[in-house]
C-alpha cells in the first residue's frame, strides 16, 4: 500500500501545474541540488550516506542503463545531467523507479530546503527533521526507527495537503483533474480510504489557516513553500498572494523564499 510519503511523489509526477516537471529540472540543476559542493555532491560522495536520495540515484542509473544508453558508471549523473535524470524521474521513468519515486520526492523537498537556509548560512528555527545535526536531514537520509518514519510521513501529510490547497489558490480543482489524480493515485498503490482522503482535500474549500496549523516548525514550512511552488503555475494574482501569506504565516525567511524560487527557476 503506498504511503502519503508515495502520494506526494505522485503528485510531483502527475502535474498539478504543468511545469511542475520544468521546475523539477531546474531545482536538480547547478542553481538546486547540482549546486557545487552541496547536498547533492556529499550524498554523491559517499560522506553522507546514500539513504533516500541515494537510493534514487541508483534507480535512475538502473532506468538509464536499460533504456540503452551509454554506460554511466558509477555516476548515473554523468549522461544527460540533473534536470534530464528529473524529467525521467517526475515524467514517468517507468517500472524500474517506481519505488524509488516517493522517496525521491520527499528526499528533493528536505534537501532544497537544507540548501536554501544553508545557503542563508543560517538554520531553520525549532526545526525537528535533522536539519541542525551534521547529517542529513531526515528525508534525504532514510528513516532510522520508528519515531523518524513518523516524523517523515507527518511532514508527506502536511506537505500533500499544501500541495492541494496551493492549487485551490486561484479556483476549486475541476473535476476532471481530481479524477485523473485519483487514478494516478490508484496506479501507486493507494488504498479506498487515502484516496477517499484525498478527493475530500482537493473538493474542500481553501484552508490555508489549517495548513499553517499544521506545520510545525521553518524546516517543514520550506518544504511546504516549496512543494506548493511544483503544484501551481505562479501566473495569476491569487497564487503570487496565496504564497505572500504562506510564507509570513509560517514566519518563512524571506531570504530563504527567494533562494527557493531561484531553485526552481522562478527569479
Amino acid at each position: 500500500m503506498a504511503g502519503l510519503s508515495d502520494l506526494v511523489g505522485v503528485l510531483m509526477q502527475g502535474g498539478l501545474s504543468q511545469s511542475g516537471n520544468a521546475r523539477v529540472g531546474n531545482a536538480m540543476g547547478p542553481q538546486g541540488m547540482g549546486q557545487s559542493g552541496g547536498l547533492l555532491d556529499q550524498v554523491m560522495g559517499g560522506s553522507g550516506g546514500g539513504g533516500l536520495l541515494g537510493g534514487l540515484m541508483d534507480a535512475a542509473k538502473g532506468m538509464m542503463s536499460g533504456q540503452g544508453g551509454s554506460s554511466i558508471g558509477s555516476n548515473p549523473l554523468a549522461t544527460g545531467g540533473l534536470g534530464a535524470l528529473a524529467g525521467a524521474l517526475f515524467g514517468g521513468g517507468g517500472d524500474s523507479v517506481k519505488g524509488a519515486l516517493g522517496g525521491g520526492a520527499m528526499a528533493m523537498l528536505a534537501g532544497l530546503a537544507f540548501q536554501a537556509f544553508k545557503n542563508m548560512n543560517r538554520q531553520p528555527a525549532s526545526s525537528a527533521m535533522g536539519f541542525s545535526s551534521s547529517e542529513p536531514p531526515l528525508g534525504v537520509r532514510a528513516p532510522g526507527n520508528a519515531q523518524e518514519e513518523e516524523a517523515l510521513e507527518a511532514t508527506a501529510s502536511v506537505i500533500l495537503k499544501g500541495m492541494i490547497n496551493a492549487a485551490k489558490a486561484d479556483g476549486q480543482i475541476d473535476s476532471d483533474e481530481i479524477q485523473k489524480i485519483l487514478g494516478r493515485l490508484k496506479e501507486a498503490g493507494a488504498d479506498a480510504t487515502v484516496q477517499q482522503m484525498v478527493m475530500e482535500e482537493m473538493q474542500g474549500p481553501l484552508d490555508l489557516d489549517g495548513l499553517v496549523r499544521d506545520i510545525p516548525d521553518e524546516g517543514v514550512a520550506a518544504q511546504v513553500y516549496l512543494a506548493s511552488l511544483f503544484a501551481i503555475e505562479v501566473d495569476t494574482d491569487e497564487e503570487t498572494a496565496y504564497l505572500q501569506q504562506l510564507a509570513q504565516r509560517t514566519g518563512l525567511d524571506s531570504g530563504v523564499v527567494r533562494q527557493l524560487h531561484q531553485m526552481v527557476g522562478l527569479n
